[in-house]
């Protein structure tokens, strides 16, 4: 409900400019397919990678929820798509594309990265915390630098929400690590083994980073594309 506000207040907001949802990217609906696609598959292989070699080398097994129904995860899917959407309309929607016109493409996405970052500090309720602080706006940070990237490099919302929803659905949704609770998948019963060293750095840090810089990479090298025409 609140995706479709934002979207409506988007609408609203670019008709007093007299343009329209075409200028954040609704619109050649081939090339946001594939763009889409490509997003979810990306964002879905790092995601499942982190989660496989946690497992690994933790010594446990990842095991089908019994209890999972086709009602848990359409409210799952429900709650994924609605939080993605909320948090891309705000920070990649109609305000990103006013900062790139106002500041330029740089100075427009560091912003918006900036904003992400501070803003996953009161969502993952770690205000006070400085180490936590610290990872949290590096990590959401970066993440949103690369979100807001695909944004100004393909002139659409499409990319950005593929590569977010694709690492929320896996993350959340299969693997259940995330505030809903148990979903699709479960941690096997038994020890686990802490994992240390440079696997812990794998796991926590080289992943998790390397995905979005990857994809920052490969954005950046692309041409550019004027979002203020």
């Amino acid at each position: 409900m609140i995706g479709i506000i934002l979207l409506a207040a988007s609408w609203l907001a670019l008709k007093y400019e007299k343009k329209n949802l075409t200028v954040l990217g609704f619109n050649r609906p081939k090339r946001r397919s594939i763009e889409f696609s490509a997003g979810l598959i990306i964002a879905g292989a790092y995601a499942s990678l982190q989660f496989i070699l946690m497992s690994h080398w933790s010594n446990f097994n990842w095991q089908l929820n019994t209890d999972y129904s086709l009602y848990n995860a359409l409210e799952s899917l429900r709650w994924n798509i609605n939080s993605v959407l909320f948090e891309e309309l705000i920070f990649r929607g109609y305000l990103l594309y006013k900062a790139i016109q106002l500041l330029g493409e740089r100075w427009g996405c560091f912003l918006s990265a900036i904003a992400f970052g501070v803003y996953h500090w009161f969502s993952y309720g770690v205000i006070g915390s400085i180490v936590p602080m610290v990872y949290v706006f590096l990590l959401t940070g970066t993440f949103g630098l690369m979100l807001a990237y695909a944004f100004a490099k393909t002139g659409s919302i499409t990319l950005p929400i593929a590569l977010h929803l694709g690492w929320n659905l896996v993350t959340i949704l299969v693997f259940s690590n995330g505030p809903i609770g148990d979903q699709l998948l479960l941690k096997s019963t038994g020890n686990v083994d802490l994992i240390e060293g440079y696997r812990s750095l794998i796991v926590s840090v080289l992943i998790p980073f390397s995905y979005p810089l990857l994809m920052l990479w490969l954005l950046i090298k692309n041409k550019r594309v004027r979002l203020s025409e």
